[in-house]
């Protein structure tokens, strides 16, 4: 059993709603932003856990594409998405389309 003191209750819809997002559940993560808001988080900072989950859902989503393709030996890579990154980027992480940083 851990000492540590408990998740504030922000902290813990925020990491809901990013999970919610990036595994493209059903609930899309939409009560969380009402908990977040009555917590006093901004819509700014909802509004960038929301483009860091969209990054790396979109992100992982390329990468099983191009190694399914590999794998297949199909030679048509995958369609991009718009201002996603490529899925063969040697970096562990890369920034969103608006800038922020996943790690």
């Amino acid at each position: 059993m851990s000492n540590s003191a408990p998740l504030h209750p922000s902290i813990i819809a925020m990491v809901s709603l990013a999970a919610n997002i990036a595994a493209n559940h059903p609930k899309k993560g939409l009560c969380q932003i009402e908990r977040l808001r009555g917590y006093g988080v901004t819509d700014g900072q909802i509004d960038m856990v929301v483009d860091i989950a969209r990054h790396l859902r979109d992100e992982a989503g390329q990468m099983l594409d191009a190694q399914f393709n590999e794998e297949a030996n199909l030679a048509v890579p995958p369609a991009p998405s718009a201002g996603a990154p490529e899925p063969a980027k040697a970096a562990c992480c890369t920034p969103t389309v608006k800038g922020n940083a996943c790690c």
